[in-house]
């Protein structure tokens, strides 16, 4: 049995790393999940103090200060929250959202919850330059591939 390397997934994987520019999608869907207790008063991935009763949400790759309107496609509930932290670290989740965030649309009960993600407007860059970390992990990641 011939086994070929595909060499498109290391690529794709490695560009799924890569910050989130304007020319990707500005609307996505996915499973929402929330983080509050334990994490409030702790710095984000952007140094900002997390504040569970502040509307923010940690995404993977958006960058930081990104505007964007959460949906719970199970009620309809909208809420707006800034992306201020990297996450969520949990297979098959798209979105943390802060505590507060969750409770607008309805989600505090249920934990997960399917969502559409829209984006209203871009952040302009990261305050702690992650968004440098992120490129230069994703470059040698790149580099190991190759």
């Amino acid at each position: 049995m011939v086994y070929r390397r595909n060499w498109l997934s290391p690529l794709a994987l490695a560009f799924s790393l890569l910050p989130m520019t304007q020319a990707q999608a500005f609307t996505t869907n996915g499973m929402a999940s929330y983080y509050g207790d334990r994490f409030d008063g702790r710095r984000t991935a952007s140094g900002e103090r997390f504040d569970q009763g502040e509307l923010t949400a940690a995404h993977r790759t958006l960058e930081f200060g990104t505007r964007v309107l959460v949906t719970n496609k199970d009620n309809g509930r909208s809420v707006e929250v800034i992306i201020n932290d990297r996450g969520p670290h949990a297979r098959g989740r798209t979105i943390d959202l802060s505590k507060e965030a969750a409770r607008e649309i309805g989600m505090l009960g249920r934990g997960v919850t399917p969502v559409e993600i829209e984006v209203l407007e871009f952040g302009d860059s990261t305050p702690s330059g992650s968004n440098d970390l992120a490129v230069a992990q994703a470059q040698r990641l790149l580099i190991d591939l190759f």
